[in-house]
């Protein structure tokens, strides 16, 4: 006997509104009987932290911690879809099925979503039960031995949640957090001494990123003035003193020659040149948005402040993502920090300001240093899910001379770690400014198709079925009411068995968006205070086949095996 799961023309990686299409393919050498086969697309975001030492200012007394040093877990059902293979669920045949040695192929389909599930406490709470041949049949079997129990989805409810868009596969915190998905299978053998066969294969996951702002000329931007320190002239020597060498032989003065290129005045000695003032400015367009797999859409400028002889070059460019992980374990909150070094100069001599330029002139830098340099492929976009999020910062160094540089091992300088500032002299004429963006976004590349941001933006949402008082109506006589008047007051709840309680229509009371009311029965629609309709909501129904094709998407390693065992420990 032998299981494995067969995938259509897999690609890299799946996304939203994927249709994963794939055989169940069952080897036996014998017959056997077989009550059901189930087919289970799962994602699931898990973490474990351990607790401190000191957990009194987590805000949880201490006697309903664990003890100190133990681990705590939580595992969020992100995604969970569930059908049933073999036999077909609209056929109702009763009773195991005897199947005949040989090759066995069991087709199954799924269709990835956009929101997590886990936040749905109606959707979570129908999930459970056994699934038994014929169907799912909470309870059926002898003791519950004859079927295959699924999730219990009231575990879910435990939780806090969040309804975001399903997050991208992660690891790269072992024994803290991941994110996967798989595509399990379980095949039931009924009987009371015989184990039921399972198998699963994993997946790499990468979201859809969300309808990006129309473009526009405002900029984000980060930037910094300086000034070099003015430079100290060299000591007066003795005119007529000459100076006896090692070996014997006299030298004679030489006029001392200032630093950069200075002037010199009526005396012979250099005059105290004027030391330049710029300012350094780094640019992305406003809202910041970097893509995976793409260069950053940066633009540096320099602005001269203050009238100066002096040139100023720009001498070493380094370019940082800041990568800021949120990892959350009940009422315990870690912070992991990446960072990847997307651009890395020196020996660099860019003039940024010449003694010609007029006062407030700006000059904007050549990109070609960093417009070739993509971000790699182990950046994951910008994502939130209940347990775990990704945020970015991005940060430009620059390293800037007065004067042109001479490339010397001392001039290797402190910027990048390395050097010593006590060798050589045009160590203390360079200055080094960070210039820092405190939140980026960075989105997938998977750019939505124009079909479905269309229907995202015509198609009536639930929100907009219900009972709600126009919008207009209320703006109107906002508009028409004098200044001066008070404004009105609330309307009026009226008395349980009054007659104005059986005319008046019932009116939803506020609900907490993290955990959105359940549909009651016969409802089709949740009421207008629900969330805002999602993708799927909005999805088209005419809108068939791969939404992204597979050859437009991007190279990402967000998980290194996806089949590789979890590197969380297990529960005790």
């Amino acid at each position: 006997m032998s299981i494995r799961i067969q995938l259509d023309q897999p690609p890299e990686f799946y996304t939203n509104q994927d249709v994963l299409r794939g055989h169940v393919v069952l080897s036996l050498s014998r017959h056997e009987q077989i009550g059901a086969i189930i087919v289970k697309l799962e994602g699931e975001s898990r973490t474990a932290l351990g607790i401190p030492s000191d957990n009194s200012s987590h805000g949880v007394p201490h006697r309903d911690m664990p003890s100190s040093g133990d681990i705590i877990y939580e595992n969020h059902k992100i995604l969970y879809r569930v059908k049933q293979a073999f036999p077909d669920e609209r056929a109702s045949i009763p009773g195991p099925i005897v199947l005949a040695p040989g090759q066995h192929r069991f087709p199954f389909e799924f269709k990835f979503p956009f929101n997590n599930s886990c936040g749905n406490t109606e959707a979570m709470s129908r999930i459970g039960g056994v699934v038994n041949a014929g169907g799912f049949a909470p309870g059926s079997g002898l003791f519950g031995l004859g079927g295959i129990r699924v999730m219990d989805g009231t575990k879910q409810l435990m939780y806090s949640h969040v309804t975001k868009t399903l997050p991208p596969s992660f690891t790269g915190f072992p024994g803290e957090a991941e994110i996967r998905y798989y595509v399990k299978t379980t095949i039931q053998r009924p009987g009371l001494f015989k184990e039921n066969w399972r198998h699963h294969v994993g997946l790499k996951f990468l979201p859809i990123e969300p309808p990006r702002p129309a473009k526009s000329n405002q900029e984000a931007y980060a930037r910094r003035p300086f000034t070099f320190q003015p430079r100290t002239p060299p000591s007066k020597a003795p005119e007529n003193k000459k100076r006896t060498s090692f070996f014997g032989r006299s030298t004679t003065p030489q006029p001392p020659s200032s630093p950069g290129g200075s002037s010199l005045a009526p005396d012979g000695q250099p005059a105290i040149q004027t030391p330049p003032s710029i300012e350094m400015s780094a640019r992305l367009p406003h809202p910041p948005i970097l893509t995976c797999n793409k260069p950053i859409p940066l633009r540096l400028i320099a602005k001269k402040l203050a009238a100066s002889n002096a040139e100023v070059y720009l001498v070493a460019l380094q370019i940082d993502l800041i990568g800021r992980t949120m990892v959350r374990c009940q009422d315990l909150i870690n912070n992991e920090t990446n960072r990847w070094v997307i651009v890395s100069r020196q020996g660099l001599s860019i003039p940024v300001s010449k003694p010609e330029d007029a006062v407030g002139t700006e000059v904007a830098l050549d990109d070609v240093i960093w417009s070739s340099m993509a971000l790699p492929n182990t950046v994951m976009p910008t994502f939130t899910t209940c347990n775990l999020s990704r945020e970015y910062q991005l940060e430009v160094r620059l390293g800037l001379s007065w004067g042109k540089p001479h490339v010397t091992s001392s001039n290797q300088s402190s910027f990048f770690g390395g050097g010593n500032k006590n060798k050589g002299k045009e160590i203390a004429h360079e200055l080094h400014l960070p210039l820092h963006f405190s939140s980026v976004q960075v989105f997938s590349g998977l750019t939505p198709p124009p079909e479905l941001v269309e229907a995202m933006r015509t198609r009536p949402s639930p929100r907009k079925q219900t009972n709600r008082p126009p919008q207009q109506s209320a703006n109107v006589a906002s508009a028409s009411r004098p200044a001066a008047q008070a404004p009105s007051l609330p309307p009026r709840i009226p008395a349980p068995g009054s007659a104005q309680a059986a005319a008046a229509p019932a009116q939803q009371p506020p609900s907490d968006p993290l955990y959105p009311p359940q549909l009651r029965p016969g409802q089709d629609a949740p009421p207008y205070d629900d969330a805002p309709p999602t993708y799927e909501e909005a999805m088209a129904e005419e809108m068939t086949g791969p939404v992204i094709p597979t050859t437009a998407r991007p190279a990402y390693s967000g998980v290194t095996d996806e089949n590789a065992a979890s590197s969380l420990p297990e529960k005790n």
